[in-house]
This record gives structure tokens, C-alpha cells and sequence, in this order.
């Protein structure tokens, strides 16, 4: 199978398990099921889950052993976007070319859908047919990567800086946390589900470390080079905030080098994997050379 092939149908496959748990766990018969659906199955790559489902396979073992965990971080990082866009924080009024959440619901509903994602997410994990172990080890991954020591710290830091100029170390210890964290929490789960070596693990997080710079870097090249047709979100806001971005401290053409020198480094974590990480390989060069 193709990796295009590969990833349509693990995405595929992710949504189809979203939609029955949202049937039970996020009622569409509430205004805040309705709202945390509206968000959660509104699009998206699903690169997260699709991470989760690749490092379980690397590991061994069937991708679909780790499914829910991979639908659980897709949930907590629904949750953090509706939260991100609200005025309060980024104050965004698109996402994924729809109306943000507080947009189409009003604020404090957003606020709730978060919320229930957020705590749906660890039932879903709770629910998971894997082991007791297993699933205690998920749990503590999820809160770990989402929670005050990971991408929160990350938000944080984002808004700490909206006033304060950013140094280069704080701006990859800033993005290592808020878009960093996730990604490496989703391989951390696929190893978790799978059973990985520790080996396997240590070089798979070595990966996601930098695939998430990767993205970011991308993502603020996107920001100034890119439309909001494209991209389903405003581009330019951190130039008309002010913002310190990889652009800011690098120039396009710096960021685009350091986009594929971190791109480089998240290959080299793969080469003693050799031929079963091939996905991820592929996920790698994608992302680098993505356009939305």
C-alpha cells in the first residue's frame, strides 16, 4: 500500500471509531456534545492519531491495538484548539475552514466542549480494550504531554510571549511544549499499545521530537506564504501581532533550511528502525513539504 493509501486509511479509520464514541460519550442531543462533535469531526489530517497507529505497527503489533488511544489524544487536542481560538486567548474566528467553536456556539459552550473532550478523552482510555497496565500507562502519557508540563506549558509560554520578545532558545522551548508534546505523545501511546522495546521507544521519540519542530517551522512559513482558503485558518496574525516566529528570528529562506535540517535529524532517529519505519519516513518528508 501506498503511503498516501496508508494514511487515508488509518484517517479513515480513526474517524469512523471517533464518531461511535462521540455516539457514547458526546450525545449530539446536548448543546455541548453538539458544539465538541461540531469540532472534532469537523476535518483535520489526523496527524496525531495516524502517529499513534504508525508507532504501534513499528512496535509490532497490530495499528489497531492502539485506536482508541489514538482517538483519545485526537480528543485532548480538539479540546486545546477550541480553547486556543477562544477571544480570551488567540481570539481566532475560523478553524478548518468553519466558523471556530465559540463562533458557531457562543463562548461559554466552547468552553464546555473543550472541557467534555478533554475529560471524554481519559474515559475513552479507561473504556480501551487493552491492559489494566496498559491503559494506566496511556493515562499518565496523555496527562503528561497535555497537561502543565507539556503542551500547556507550551500555551503558556505562546502567551507570555504575545508582549515579550522571544529568544531563539525560548522559542523552540515554547513550540517543544505547545505543538511538540502531542507529537510525541501520540508514538509514545503507539508504543504503549504495541508493547515497544525500549530501544523502539527512545528513537521514536527522538522522531516526534523533531517532527513537531518540523511542523511548527511550517506552520509559520505557511503563516506568511500561504492564503486563509488554504489553510482553513487566518494567515498573518503573528506578523500583525508582533509575534516572535521562526521567520522573525531566521528569515523564510533560514526557516525553510532549519525546517529540513530538523527533518534530517527526525530521519536519522528512524535508521536503525530500518524498513518498518518506512511510514514514518514518509510522514516525515510530507510534512516538511506540506501545504495546508
Amino acid at each position: 500500500m501506498t503511503f498516501a493509501k496508508q494514511q487515508e486509511a488509518w484517517a479513515a479509520l480513526t474517524e469512523q471509531r471517533l464518531v461511535r464514541l462521540c455516539d457514547a460519550y458526546l450525545p449530539a442531543d446536548s448543546e455541548i456534545g453538539a458544539a465538541a462533535r461540531y469540532s472534532l469531526l469537523g476535518g483535520g489530517k489526523r496527524v496525531r492519531a495516524v502517529l499513534t497507529l504508525a508507532a504501534c505497527q513499528v512496535a509490532g503489533c497490530a495499528p489497531e491495538a492502539a485506536l482508541d488511544y489514538a482517538c483519545a489524544l485526537e480528543m485532548l487536542h480538539c479540546y486545546s484548539l477550541i480553547h486556543d481560538d477562544l477571544p480570551s486567548m488567540d481570539n481566532d474566528d475560523f478553524r478548518r475552514g468553519r466558523p471556530s467553536c465559540h463562533r458557531q456556539f457562543g463562548e461559554a459552550t466552547a468552553l464546555l466542549a473543550g472541557d467534555a473532550l478533554l475529560t471524554a478523552a481519559f474515559e475513552v482510555i479507561a473504556h480501551a480494550d487493552l491492559s489494566a497496565d496498559s491503559r494506566i500507562e496511556a493515562a499518565s502519557l496523555l496527562a503528561a504531554g497535555g497537561g502543565a508540563r507539556g503542551m500547556l506549558y507550551g500555551q503558556e509560554l505562546d502567551k507570555h510571549f504575545e508582549t515579550v520578545r522571544a529568544s531563539e532558545q525560548e522559542l523552540f522551548r515554547l513550540h517543544a511544549h505547545k505543538t511538540g508534546a502531542l507529537i510525541i505523545t501520540a508514538v509514545q501511546l503507539g508504543c504503549c499499545a504495541g508493547g515497544a522495546a525500549p530501544q523502539t521507544r527512545t528513537l521514536l521519540e527522538r522522531y516526534a521530537a523533531e517532527l513537531g519542530l518540523v511542523f511548527q517551522i511550517v506552520d509559520d512559513i505557511l503563516d506568511v506564504t500561504s492564503t486563509t482558503e488554504a489553510l482553513g485558518k487566518p494567515v498573518g496574525s503573528d506578523a500583525a501581532n508582533d509575534k516572535t516566529t521562526f521567520i522573525t528570528l531566521y528569515g523564510l529562506a533560514g526557516a525553510r533550511r532549519l525546517a529540513a535540517a530538523h527533518n534530517d535529524a527526525a530521519l536519522d532517529a528512524l535508521s536503525p528502525l530500518g524498513e518498518r519505519a518506512e511510514f514514518l519516513r514518509m510522514m516525515a518528508r510530507r510534512l516538511l513539504e506540506r501545504k495546508n
